[in-house]
């Protein structure tokens, strides 16, 4: 039995199989025998022949003495290689919490410098992160409900809004909403009825009260059959909440990143720079007109179960298309060039606040992978180094999370990965 451990250095990443206890020492007898009988063969005074002369005694010495040098440079070869990959590996911990991959440190170029990328992923950029756990797959609604279950947790979107909240959040001059709308809800992803303007999103999204978690369309809809669909309808601080009741916390965007290419170094997506197509099919996506007609090519109309699709490099699902992936940084959209001339950032957690132009009034955390309702004739963002924010506290029908760890407490509210 072997486990395979992904490392990251500069420029990509690569696999090293790290044998278990007991085959590592099954080869260390093994190894230790064979060297023994090696010099036993080549030294051993009943297979050297015995010399007839002075001159044969030296020559036969020289000649054992030859081969316990080379046994030595063998045995110092193979102690110095295991140590040094000891060394590679030691950071990171040994024991494997379930449902989680294991990120290595490693440097790898953040952002994009393709004509697909948008001004906010731009420039691309040295970044080094240290080795990381992350959860396999986004987090489900049978997990969320474990921990609303543990904990009585009542989400931001079971809630009524704060009107004074959102004010701050709102522009100068803005009319407060008509107090018969302040009540618990969320927004929902509606289809048109056909072409609309797609710089117009109030077209397909809507206020729906008694929208949640636990009712993702509406207080006509449930999660029957839908238990290992990934949860939507969670705000920043939700995500954060069940987080800490996990013994994780949310990624950093970097990290999420360097987690997503999966080794594939500045490629367009996770999975390579083949475009998907109705026929070559990676993730789930919109296929067909947005926001009016979906083909469902993929199988799909909303959120798919975890592992509907291949896993990228790393074994991490997902981390293109079906629902947006919280991050712990604050959104700023001129981060990237902020960057120039200070790479490598190491370990980067973000801006200390938001920043960005278009929405002054309003605090925005990052997502990160796209979702479902992606299509590249609205938007591409399903990339792995696509960027954008919002408010912590809102929550949408395209929006989950998932977690990591770094120092892997032991924690009973750990929920293997379906």
């Amino acid at each position: 039995m072997s486990e395979a451990v992904y490392c990251s250095g500069k420029g990509g990443y690569f696999m090293k199989s790290l044998p278990s206890n007991s085959k590592n020492n099954r080869g260390q007898r093994n190894g230790s025998s064979q060297k023994n009988s090696l010099a036993e063969s080549r030294v051993g005074g009943n297979t050297l022949e015995r010399p007839k002369s002075t001159q044969g005694v030296i020559k036969s010495r020289l000649r054992s003495l030859s081969s316990l040098l080379l046994l030595g440079g063998v045995s110092f070869g193979v102690t110095f290689g295991a140590i040094n990959l000891f060394q590679k590996v030691s950071s990171r911990p040994w024991s494997n919490p379930p449902g989680m991959v294991w990120v290595c440190a490693g440097e790898f170029t953040m952002g994009s410098g393709s004509t697909l990328g948008w001004p906010d992923e731009k420039p691309a950029h040295l970044v080094r992160v240290d080795g990381f756990w992350m959860d396999q797959t986004e987090v489900t609604n049978a997990q969320f409900r474990k921990f609303v279950d543990a904990t009585g947790y009542v989400t931001t979107a079971e809630k009524a809004p704060d009107l004074d909240e959102i004010m701050r959040q709102s522009p100068p001059g803005t009319p407060p909403p008509p107090k018969e709308s302040l009540v618990p809800g969320s927004l929902v992803f509606e289809t048109t009825k056909g072409p609309v303007n797609l710089n117009d999103y109030s077209q397909w999204w809507h206020w729906t009260p008694g929208a949640s978690w636990k009712h993702p369309e509406g207080p006509n809809s449930n999660l029957e059959g839908r238990e290992n669909h990934p949860v939507v309808q969670v705000s920043w601080e939700d995500a954060t909440a069940y987080a800490k009741w996990a013994g994780k916390r949310l990624p950093t965007e970097a990290e999420w990143e360097i987690a997503a290419r999966g080794g594939l170094e500045q490629k367009n997506y996770v999975w390579g720079d083949d475009l998907p197509t109705d026929e070559a099919i990676f993730a789930n996506l919109w296929q067909g007109n947005f926001p009016y007609k979906n083909t469902e090519k993929d199988g799909y109309t909303l959120t798919a179960p975890v592992k509907s699709f291949e896993p990228n490099g790393l074994g991490l699902y997902d981390m293109a298309g079906n629902v947006w992936e919280w991050c712990s940084d604050w959104y700023d959209r001129d981060l990237y060039s902020k960057r120039i001339g200070k790479t490598p950032a190491n370990n980067p957690t973000g801006p200390e606040k938001s920043n960005d132009q278009n929405q002054p009034f309003l605090p925005q955390r990052v997502q990160r992978g796209g979702s479902f309702l992606c299509n590249d004739g609205y938007c591409s963002r399903y990339r792995p180094s696509a960027r954008h924010g919002s408010s912590p506290d809102t929550g949408m029908s395209h929006v989950g999370f998932r977690c990591v760890a770094t120092n892997f407490p032991v924690c009973e509210n750990l929920i293997p990965t379906p």
